[in-house]
């Protein structure tokens, strides 16, 4: 990325840039997923997945009643293949599938174009903003969508508050400093307190501005948001910044637009900022457990039956992939918010 002036930018602008910028940017001009990409999501691992999260989606929908018409939209469709293989099952249950509009909220022209080769002759609308959806009851699913979103970094020193910078300078190598700040005028920007008891804080301006459109959808015409992530629980807050390239973790300074910049989600910040909206609940469990109460390993079973040996030994390798406690079994986790009155905690 050529920079044409010296430029001083807080941590999320500068990750935007990276990600999102119309030419350069990592999302706008590659497709990352697979083993040809940088990373694979778990519904390119095994379709058992997307399998067990359309059962868990045709439940919700019978918990609010079975409307006639309602909303499924999947946060950020990386390239179609969970919403593909969620179209093939539902197909199997026409009165939902009737009932069900399609929607994929994607900021990437390009992903976009992916996707529609996916996914063509299918139902699907297309949406770059969450207030073009129609007032129906409205599904939302977000597997590795939050993540993605640029955070910004503060750290307390002796009572103070610095937040991340780089300098994106076009005779020298960019390089991380900070600036000090008034965290007040932050905390009353998104009318949530949270720099209290922390010495390091990390989250997304913009994730949390998503979370409260979401529950405000959500609370007006019912529903609820299934967020599947890499996360942690504890209360206190981690520096988790990190690029990847190739399956590998990179330097994020480095070869600028051509690495993905990512973040470990932090679900009590999530939980918190949720029930400061109000009405609203939220459940929250690891991959694995909810993946095994869904009956994942039950219906790998179910296919692997008639399969030869080295079919059957795949089909478990990559069940092991998603359930692994050392591999995206406990690291990921999976958070529902919906309204309090809905007792729902099918796997949960």
């Amino acid at each position: 990325m050529q920079i044409k002036k010296n430029l001083n930018l807080p941590l999320d602008k500068f990750i935007n840039l990276s990600l999102y910028h119309k030419k350069f940017g990592y999302y706008m001009k590659k497709n990352p997923f697979g083993k040809k990409g940088d990373f694979i999501t778990a519904p390119n691992i095994s379709r058992l997945f997307s399998e067990m999260l359309a059962i868990w989606i045709i439940t919700f929908w019978q918990s609010l009643g079975s409307p006639k018409k309602f909303n499924l939209i999947e946060l950020g469709s990386g390239n179609g293949e969970m919403m593909n293989v969620l179209i093939d099952t539902f197909k199997n249950f026409p009165i939902f599938f009737g009932a069900c509009n399609f929607i994929i909220f994607e900021k990437s022209p390009r992903l976009i174009k992916i996707q529609k080769k996916k996914l063509l002759n299918n139902k699907i609308i297309w949406v770059q903003k969450l207030n073009n959806i129609k007032k129906n009851p409205s599904i939302f699913i977000a597997n590795e969508f939050f993540d993605a979103i640029p955070i910004k970094q503060f750290r307390r020193k002796k009572n103070l508050w610095f937040e991340k910078f780089i300098n994106l300078n076009r005779q020298e190598k960019p390089f991380f400093f900070e600036r000090k700040i008034n965290i007040k005028i932050i905390e009353k920007k998104i009318n949530f307190k949270m720099f209290q008891n922390q010495n390091f804080v990390e989250y997304s301006e913009l994730g949390l501005n998503y979370l409260k459109n979401i529950s405000k959808i959500i609370k007006k015409n019912s529903g609820g948001l299934l967020l599947i992530d890499y996360g942690y629980t504890d209360k206190k807050m981690k520096d988790t910044l990190q690029a990847v390239s190739n399956h590998k973790f990179a330097n994020i300074l480095n070869n600028i637009g051509n690495v993905d910049i990512t973040h470990n989600i932090s679900f009590n910040l999530f939980k918190n900022f949720v029930e400061k909206i109000g009405g609203l609940t939220s459940n929250l469990t690891t991959q694995k457990n909810f993946l095994i109460k869904m009956g994942i390993k039950q219906r790998a079973e179910i296919i692997s039956k008639k399969e030869n040996f080295s079919k059957k030994a795949d089909i478990y390798y990559r069940l092991n992939r998603l359930i692994d406690e050392k591999q995206m079994g406990t690291l990921f986790k999976v958070m529902l918010i919906k309204n309090k009155k809905n007792k729902f905690k099918f796997g949960f």
